[in-house]
């Protein structure tokens, strides 16, 4: 801008030639050069810097996700969780990567012009600094109005992305039950209030932008007027005065992207919320007390010592446990059993490490449980429950998310161990045939044995069962429990029973109810006692508990 006002000076007042201003037209053209490929430096800092931001935050978010487990995703929606891991965090593009590095430079630039302007005409650099408040001032008043809305868009996109996810999964119950109609109605319901919050984003937008350019074009104008009149006055030389009016569009300029890029901000900060509040849930694997590896448990099976076990739900009233105690001597099986609501589940989630208890200890071998990283206690434990998850991709792949580095030989012999030998053998492309997703080639037996395929190749000293064989038919479950026999044989197990046939092989059974140990001994001892555990077996018809 300096160069151009003495070129223009010297051209119109001065009358010099080409040759006279040569020199600051390579000055001007150098400068413009210079200027763009800052900018294009700019952008690229800008997108890169935003890049690796929604990186490292998905990376972080995703890790948070898994360490704060089952017991966290238990009470959230799948689907809002995979909008905030996704959209959520695209968002902050806009945020981290242009409207953050925008603030320190709308401060910087204006008061680096104007410091510029002040030895020149120090008028206009007053003039230039009172009126550049006009801008922020109106940005915050206009911003007020669409940060609310935002908000609610941003919930409504939250609630569209779980919803539907809530209906793809559901889709066969939806088709058998007629519904699938109706639930279109919805999801358009869903989409349509979507739609209108966002539109309604959109218009302050735009009006925002209206009036931060037309209060800029106003500054503009005001210091334009005020130069004219001083101007034809003669107390301002032309080529300052010039300068100046030519410097003033510069000094608005950082002011009026700071407007421009805050509804970029506000969609960022309106995800960033959610995101922060997912991030600061404290977690179950992140107790900061570790124990020294030589007093970790080894891989022989321990013996486990439950001690005043008591937690509740945050949104129950009610102790799901209360006080429970109870031991599981190294390389036996023992079962809990109870109704429902007893506190069975809650138990192996604690054993587990998916939360962690209020009051009580557990310690394996002597060495308290909760005092090791959670992580570190789960190499120890293999989990096979009702409804075993098997992820989209080869048979081989899910196997091997037991024990990543295993060999072909320590993954056959656990597919022989737990009888899948025959369902290899019929794959297409064995190992490597693609399940789809949730196990769609598979039948429920078949994806119960991979499960116990897969406690076979952890090789853990300790194993907690969720009763795999409760919702198989008759021969699979024969199949199943045969192989679970094998599985049990000299590790540390817990056993959360619902059927007989399983339950009554059980070194000791444990009896909850209401959160509470009410019975414990051996099945034949506590069918003689006639107590809880009895009726349950009665209620059942003597087949299951």
């Amino acid at each position: 801008m300096v160069f151009l006002s003495r070129i223009v000076g010297g051209v119109f007042l001065d009358g010099q030639a080409l040759s006279e201003v040569g020199p600051l037209l390579l000055l001007l053209a150098g400068a413009i050069a210079v200027r763009a490929v800052l900018a294009w430096a700019e952008e690229v800092a800008a997108r890169t810097g935003a890049l690796r931001v929604k990186t490292e935050i998905r990376g972080r978010l995703f890790a948070k996700i898994t360490r704060l487990g089952p017991a966290y995703t238990a009470g959230e929606r799948s689907g809002e969780l995979v909008t905030t891991a996704t959209d959520g965090v695209d968002r902050l593009e806009g945020y981290a990567g242009r409207y953050l590095p925008q603030v320190p430079l709308s401060a910087a630039a204006p008061l680096l012009i104007a410091a510029y302007v002040f030895p020149i005409d120090w008028s206009s650099s007053l003039l230039l600094l009172v009126t550049a408040p006009v801008i922020p001032v109106m940005m915050a008043i206009v911003g007020s109005y669409s940060e609310e809305h935002m908000y609610k868009q941003w919930d409504a996109l939250s609630r569209t992305g779980a919803y539907f996810l809530d209906v793809v999964q559901g889709l066969t119950t939806l088709k058998v039950l007629n519904r699938s109609h109706s639930e279109r109605g919805r999801v358009a319901e869903v989409s349509e209030e979507f739609r209108s919050r966002t539109m309604r984003v959109l218009r302050y937008a735009f009006l925002s932008g209206l009036v931060l350019e037309f209060m800029t074009a106003v500054a503009i104008g005001v210091v334009a007027v005020v130069l004219g009149v001083r101007l034809i006055s003669g107390s301002v030389a032309f080529e300052d005065a010039l300068l100046v009016l030519i410097l003033a569009p510069e000094f608005y300029k950082p002011l009026r992207e700071l407007g421009s890029r805050r509804h970029d901000s506000m969609e960022g900060e309106a995800s960033a919320v959610r995101i922060l509040q997912i991030l600061q849930t404290p977690g179950p694997s992140e107790t900061a007390d570790t124990v020294e590896s030589a007093q970790r448990p080894t891989t022989a099976p321990p013996t486990i010592s439950v001690g005043g076990l008591r937690y509740t739900y945050p949104e129950g009233q009610v102790p799901a446990l209360d006080g429970v105690s109870l031991e599981l001597p190294a390389g036996l099986v023992t079962a809990v059993a109870g109704p429902s609501g007893a506190g069975k589940s809650t138990l192996a989630s604690l054993l587990l490490r998916f939360a962690e208890p209020q009051e009580g200890t557990i310690h394996a071998d002597g060495v308290p449980v909760t005092g090791m990283p959670a992580e570190t206690w789960r190499r120890s434990v293999a989990y096979v429950g009702q409804r075993p998850h098997l992820f989209y991709g080869s048979l081989l792949e899910n196997l091997r998310l037991a024990r990543p580095d295993a060999a072909m030989e320590d993954v056959e012999e656990a597919v022989r161990m737990s009888g899948l030998t025959e369902l290899v053998e019929r794959l297409p492309h064995g190992y490597e045939t693609q399940l789809g997703e949730r196990a769609a080639r598979l039948s429920g037996g078949e994806a119960q044995r991979v499960a116990v395929a897969r406690a076979f190749l952890k090789d853990a000293p300790v194993l907690v069962l969720d009763e795999p064989t409760s919702e198989l038919d008759p021969e699979a479950e024969r199949l199943i429990r045969d192989s679970l026999f094998r599985l049990m044989r000299g590790r540390t197990v817990l056993l959360i029973a619902h059927r007989l046939s399983t339950i009554r092989h059980a070194d000791r059974v444990y009896v909850l109810d209401e959160g509470r140990v009410v019975e414990s001994g051996d099945h034949d001892s506590l069918l003689r006692e006639g107590g809880l555990y009895a009726r349950l077996v009665d209620s059942y018809g003597g087949v299951a508990v």
